[in-house]
């Protein structure tokens, strides 16, 4: 089963995506942390999650680019965390792959192998066009690219759920 949860920063989407995981029963939880610690309020968020993960029994794994390459043990939930540190890690970090025209399809390929393996796939991503107001030159194709990956996966999904002030409004 494959579930994207959407939603603006801070919205509550993290924790959303945490008790779905833990609602799908006792099984392994893994949680595919994205985001690369570049900076002091990257290290807070981090650590933020962290704090809200605790004692639930996930087992994290970071990963920051090529998901596609990700190997988990089959069977369990996998959580991913999110899709659009993941997309700016593959376009601007060192270990990245920079941006292409193939960059939406690898990341969806990522997602679409962990969901062939796992009972349980969901997948958190950010209403990036709420959150920044006006793009620029440079991160108007990042949202673009966002904007494909989420659309791609919410009609694949299952289930697709905003979360606004922490109210998860189930959209399908």
């Amino acid at each position: 089963m494959l579930v994207v949860v959407i939603g603006g920063s801070g919205s509550g989407k993290s924790e959303y995506a945490e008790r779905r995981v833990l609602a799908a029963g006792d099984m392994p939880r893994y949680y595919v942390a994205t985001m690369e610690p570049f900076g002091p309020e990257a290290q807070k968020r981090i650590e933020r999650h962290r704090v809200l993960r605790a004692g639930k029994g996930f087992l994290t794994v970071e990963r920051a680019c090529h998901l596609e390459q990700l190997q988990l043990p089959a069977g369990g939930a996998v959580l991913v965390e999110d899709l659009s540190n993941l997309i700016a890690n593959e376009i601007w970090s060192a270990s990245g792959r920079g941006f292409s025209q193939h960059l939406a399809g690898e990341v969806c390929d990522g997602v679409l192998r962990l969901l062939a393996e796992h009972d349980l796939v969901v997948v958190v991503g950010n209403d990036i066009y709420r959150d920044c107001g006006e793009l620029t030159a440079e991160t108007e194709p990042f949202a673009a690219l966002l904007s494909a990956v989420q659309m791609f996966l919410a009609g694949r999904a299952d289930e697709v759920t905003e979360v606004v002030c922490g109210i998860a409004l189930r959209v399908k």
